[in-house]
């Protein structure tokens, strides 16, 4: 069995996703390789995984003929579902969603969107996440579709004891794009640095991401507030490895780590935080909820809302007592739930479904 799966670049959860189950499958049997269209930093984490990155039509046709894949997952990119059927290619082709912003899901419900998905997709994939699962049911219910929670490998990643240090540290991972709504991490940091003048400011992104007028509003945000400016240390491409050790110093440190999504499908960097001893405080962005149970495994706050926000972030930097209960509980609900080899039998299960599908629609035309 070979499959690939396709992507525009490797940034952000979508490198982490790729990498973890390749990784997974391959541990099963399954050869996976990787094509992005377009290159990015992220591929620097990727070791021992076949990898194409080209956007030409015909070096994608190539590869295709030349491979050989028993199945292809697309993640977003509909406009490569008609490309690859126009290639002949025939294999079980998979569409796939992580997650959805506003202009994502006012594309989904398009009907020339839904006229593409249904005339070249075998199958619809998607992280367990209620929001995902309603859309989709209601105006996809013709075609096969697929819900499991994404893979962590948490045998190889999680928390790194390092000397502590002697301030808190608030941390972030995200781009400069409007749906991390960087906005909230950067006015609670300025709220708690009143409170707390020692504590700092990690940022961790892919300053090639960026949105250009994101950027800048950033920017002239710190321009005008040098206290703001000081205390915020940015960190561009850490390799994924060494995220491990960040997230368990930020935790070590007594501070947590912010997610501030508007809208996720998953939400890699909170369980990865998790893992690492290092608690959370999030805004219900959809997907984070297979991780937060609130006052459990983490702690939510409403999306602008920076004085309920600040509250929760002092009782976490003060309540030690309930801190260390969080953390407990945050890590074994990510060991015990997001394995990366029961994420292997489910998606090799998803093949051998359709493939039986094919078989009984096949004899059927007999």
């Amino acid at each position: 069995m070979k499959v690939l799966f396709m992507f525009y670049n490797p940034s952000g959860g979508m490198e982490t996703l790729n990498r973890i189950r390749s990784k997974a499958l391959i541990a099963h049997g399954v050869e996976s390789h990787l094509l992005y269209k377009f290159d990015g930093e992220g591929r620097n984490n990727i070791k021992n995984i076949t990898t194409f990155v080209t956007c030409e039509k015909e070096t994608i046709r190539e590869i295709i003929k030349r491979e050989g894949y028993d199945a292809i997952t697309v993640c977003s990119d509909i406009n490569m579902l008609a490309q690859l059927r126009s290639f002949g290619y025939s294999g079980r082709l998979i569409f796939e969603l992580q997650g959805l912003g506003r202009h994502e899901e006012r594309l989904l419900l398009t009907q020339s969107f839904k006229d593409q998905i249904y005339e070249h997709a075998d199958a619809i994939l998607y992280p367990y996440n209620q929001q995902l699962r309603e859309l989709m049911s209601s105006n996809y219910p013709e075609i096969p579709q697929y819900s499991f929670d994404d893979p962590l490998d948490w045998e190889y990643f999680g928390y790194t004891a390092y000397p502590r240090k002697p301030f808190p540290i608030l941390g972030w991972v995200g781009r400069l794009q409007s749906n991390k709504n960087w906005r909230d991490f950067l006015l609670l940091g300025q709220t708690l640095i009143g409170l707390y003048p020692d504590l700092y400011l990690w940022l961790f992104e892919d300053e090639t991401m960026a949105d250009p007028a994101e950027l800048e509003d950033f920017n002239e945000i710190l321009a005008n507030n040098p206290t703001l400016k000081a205390r915020l240390i940015r960190y561009s491409n850490v390799p994924h490895d060494l995220m491990a050790d960040y997230l368990s110093i930020i935790g070590d440190s007594g501070g947590f780590l912010l997610s501030t999504s508007i809208s996720e499908g998953f939400g890699y960097a909170v369980a990865e935080a998790m893992l690492c001893r290092c608690p959370v405080l999030s805004t219900d962005s959809g997907g984070v909820r297979r991780f937060i149970t609130h006052n459990k495994t983490g702690k939510f706050y409403t999306q602008g809302r920076i004085e309920e926000a600040t509250l929760e972030a002092i009782s976490l930097l003060t309540n030690k007592n309930e801190r260390e209960q969080l953390i407990v509980n945050a890590e074994a609900h990510i060991k015990r739930h997001f394995s990366s080899s029961v994420y292997a039998n489910r998606f090799s299960t998803m093949l051998n479904h359709l493939d039986q599908g094919r078989r009984v629609n096949r004899n059927r035309l007999r």
